[in-house]
């Protein structure tokens, strides 16, 4: 009987497929890396056949676990790393690399835009699709009719239906610099400015709706492919962020937040900027994202530049063997400052250190850096919102650190809750697959969220604003020391 769901996230270093039972409860997972390349000084590149092989061995691993065969499969849905770009013909032959969203190969070109009035972040996919048109679609006008553009969701819709679908979702379309927000089409002036043609571009479709299915070549079954979102908005779902004030942050390699604002776009806080949530049922919901930049990779410091520790898992003990810092702390910029400043010249700094800091005070004074990074992040994001949020819900493999999460409590002032399965997005991509073919309802997405732990906040009020002030003029040092 086809009553399971199964979800992809497919991230920047790796894709992960979870098999949801009828229950909602987790029945198998499978994980495969996934290589990058840096050709140059600022590219991030994939091998776009790679990344499908990997995609379609991790769905096959997973049922293979849940002893699921895939005709028992109701719906799939894919959550996908945003902005990065893929061009592919109408045979379904990639043209060039997957241009990953991190990629800084069109940073003088989006600059040049910007002057001229059209701001286009490097972050997301369009100029990325005008350097790859530009530099591997055919030359001539016939060939050029069956191309095809789209971010990874879009590649692996594609494979999954053997060529059949040529979709991406609003909340994927909003992170590609092409999206046009009124009437939620694509923005055709600024595609003909890039010299994109919009016949290459991919319908934009429901968030969680039926595109079409999976070929039998694929996954050896005709499963419904009905959801696609990015990784992000795929979390809030599997975190249960349904209503509007509802806030969830993912603590991976960066520390990416997000909270629910509803069917009404209002102006965001300072460094955070609006997305599409999802489209579900004809109605748009929207975010506001920001972000810390660096999350988990100030853990990695530890182990990888100082050789604190020998790995990531060392690092809570070693922080949880000393009361506090001992004055020692930590700004961890070590790739700028994102939201609220916005500053990429931000340089980390670590101060405080006496004679008597020993490694494991420095664990835990970067700990606590990543808290507070966390709680500026959270601040900016709550500026416009009519309550500030009752709690914070957590995800990502930085999680795992449960120190972390108790000075998050503390940083916020706010409890903080942890799910049991760390990856929400590949879940929230399942779910939201469910839904549309009737699997689940609305309330049973959030009558499903049981949180694994809760940590509540228990720093004094006015104890944690006194460390906030202190922790503003340390965050001052370090955009003074990158100036």
């Amino acid at each position: 009987m086809a009553d399971h769901a199964i979800g992809i996230d497919e991230g920047t270093t790796g894709v992960r497929a979870v098999v949801l039972r009828p229950d909602g409860r987790v029945a198998g997972v499978a994980y495969e890396e996934i290589g990058q390349r840096f050709p140059q000084a600022g590219w991030v590149e994939h091998d776009a056949e790679e990344t499908w092989q990997a995609t379609r061995r991790v769905v096959l691993r997973a049922l293979d676990e849940a002893r699921v065969p895939p005709r028992d499969v109701a719906a799939l849905g894919v959550a996908n790393q945003r902005g990065s770009a893929v061009l592919w013909d109408e045979r379904g032959a990639a043209l060039g690399p997957v241009v990953g969203w991190q990629d800084q190969r069109t940073a003088s070109r989006c600059a040049a835009l910007a002057a001229d009035g059209l701001p286009i972040p490097t972050l997301v996919a369009a100029t990325k699709w005008e350097w790859l048109v530009r530099e591997h679609a055919p030359a001539s006008a016939a060939e050029r009719r069956g191309l095809r553009l789209g971010t990874v969701d879009s590649w692996l819709a594609h494979r999954l239906s053997g060529g059949a679908v040529h979709a991406t979702d609003a909340s994927n379309a909003s992170c590609t610099g092409l999206y046009e927000w009124a009437r939620g089409g694509w923005d055709e002036r600024v595609a003909g400015h890039l010299g994109l043609d919009p016949a290459w571009l991919p319908g934009i479709v429901a968030t969680s709706g039926i595109v079409g299915e999976t070929s039998t070549d694929a996954l050896g079954a005709r499963i419904p492919i009905a959801a696609l979102a990015g990784d992000q908005q795929a979390a809030m779902a599997g975190l249960a962020c349904l209503l509007p004030g509802s806030v969830k942050l993912t603590l991976g390699t960066s520390g990416m937040m997000d909270a629910n604002v509803g069917g009404a776009l209002a102006p965001p806080g300072p460094g955070t900027y609006p997305l599409v949530l999802w489209s579900i049922d004809g109605v748009r919901s929207f975010c506001f994202e920001g972000t810390t930049i660096t999350a988990g990779a100030a853990a990695q410091w530890l182990r990888d530049g100082l050789a604190v520790v020998d790995s990531l898992d060392a690092i809570e003990p070693l922080a949880r063997s000393v009361a506090d810092s001992a004055g020692a702390w930590v700004v961890p910029a070590f790739q700028g400052l994102g939201t609220p400043w916005l500053d990429p010249g931000a340089r980390a700094l670590v101060g405080g250190v006496s004679r008597g800091t020993t490694r494991a005070h420095l664990a835990r004074a970067l700990l606590e850096g990543v808290a507070w990074r966390c709680r500026e992040v959270f601040d900016a994001l709550c500026a416009h919102l009519p309550a500030r949020p009752a709690v914070l819900r957590v995800d990502g493999g930085a999680a795992r650190n449960r120190l972390l999460l108790e000075l998050l409590a503390d940083a916020l002032g706010v409890p903080v809750e942890a799910p049991a399965m760390l990856d929400s997005a590949a879940a929230g991509a399942a779910l939201l697959a469910g839904r549309a073919v009737g699997l689940w309802r609305d309330d049973d997405l959030a009558a499903r969220w049981k949180p694994a732990l809760r940590f509540e906040p228990v720093r004094p009020a006015d104890e944690r604003e006194s460390a906030l002030a202190t922790w503003q003029r340390r965050v001052a040092l370090a955009r003074e020391a990158g100036s």
